[in-house]
């Protein structure tokens, strides 16, 4: 079933305070939370098996920013990907390698600093995103996607026709400039994946953790 805006509107600041004001989401086709974790260069048998409560406490408690603490579990047949106050999701470095031969969507937000990144990628290339202060790299206009900046490399050359209802129907119940992380975000994902983000599919699933360091 297919959620609407206002089921996301306030997600997931309101269900989860903890996780409210620094999150990244990331989800990866085809991959097990084994083999996503090695894809990373971490080794599983260095990893530990934590609930959603565990994640966000040793996440807190261990934060030096030197590295970015994570949770995987498996979504159907995607792996998610959980991180407080990390950023893997939106580190191009990780996520290029991570894409490789499959679909990768992410999303971030940072409170704080208001920051907001969303990305798409299709086997290392990035298809649609969102980047703080930026905006949408496409968007509708006058029924038909169209690129909102030049194009870059590593960017597809094809345009995001997949999320063409995604984004009219964004526009039509969104005030205009609202933020990703606010609801569209949310439905971009779910398009994209097929997965409904919940505080139940959050709280209720066992994550395989580990840690990688920050570039320099």
């Amino acid at each position: 079933m297919i959620a609407t805006p206002d089921d996301h509107s306030r997600f997931p600041s309101e269900h989860l305070p903890d996780l409210g004001g620094a999150y990244c989401f990331t989800y990866v086709r085809g991959l097990t939370p084994e083999k996503l974790v090695t894809r990373l260069g971490v080794r599983v048998e260095d990893c530990s098996h934590m609930t959603l409560d565990e994640l966000t406490s040793t996440a807190y408690s261990g934060y030096d920013g030197e590295s970015m603490f994570f949770g995987v579990t498996a979504v159907g047949d995607w792996v998610l990907i959980v991180e407080v106050l990390g950023g893997l999701g939106v580190t191009e470095e990780i996520i290029v390698p991570l894409s490789a031969g499959t679909r990768l969507v992410s999303q971030y937000y940072l409170d704080i600093k208001d920051m907001d990144y969303f990305h798409w990628l299709e086997d290392g290339k990035t298809r649609f995103d969102y980047l703080n202060q930026d905006g949408y790299s496409h968007w509708i206009k006058n029924g038909k996607i169209q690129r909102e900046f030049p194009h870059q490399d590593g960017y597809s050359e094809e345009m995001p026709d997949e999320l063409a209802e995604t984004m009219k129907r964004i526009d039509s119940v969104y005030p205009p400039h609202t933020y990703p992380n606010e609801g569209p975000a949310f439905l971009l994902t779910e398009r994209l994946t097929g997965i409904t983000m919940t505080p139940q599919l959050l709280e209720e699933s066992t994550y395989l953790c580990g840690s990688v360091l920050r570039s320099s």
